[in-house]
């Protein structure tokens, strides 16, 4: 199988010769085999294993993304942020904790602006609604 990694700026991986590929997505870690029927899934913060067919096992550390299966041998994940190693303690305790702040940080920052367009959005209809009776011929 092959198997490409992207991100918005690199081609951080693009290998063939590869056996198996364990991601994690919202239902939990599953695994991909040559002949894998076409598959599209959205990963979560997760660190990818890939089998290279010497046996040796790989590790990814990846920050969302989504996984696609093509023609049973094309595997191919776009995220946001990737960092490849093969040291997995050090991938799963210090590059996904990073990418797991990260991502709770930009939901905050979604959820202020959110807080934020929602008070403008009742502000400009206080201002426009008229307060006083007859402002527009009629009364409020």
């Amino acid at each position: 199988m092959r198997l490409s990694i992207t991100t918005p700026t690199a081609v951080v991986l693009d290998i063939g010769g590869i056996t198996s590929v364990r991601a994690e997505d919202a239902s939990g870690s599953f695994g991909i085999l040559e002949g894998h029927a076409d598959f599209l899934t959205a990963l979560s913060v997760c660190v990818i294993r890939w089998t290279d067919d010497h046996g040796a096992v790989h590790f990814c550390a990846a920050r969302h993304g989504m996984l696609a299966v093509r023609d049973g041998t094309d595997v191919s994940i776009a995220t946001r942020e990737a960092l490849v190693g093969d040291d997995l303690d050090h991938l799963e305790s210090v590059v996904l904790a990073e990418f797991r702040q990260a991502a709770e940080a930009e939901a905050a920052a979604r959820a202020e602006s959110q807080e934020l367009q929602v008070t403008v959005v009742r502000e400009i209809i206080r201002y426009l609604r008229p307060q006083r009776q007859g402002v527009f011929g009629g009364s409020p």
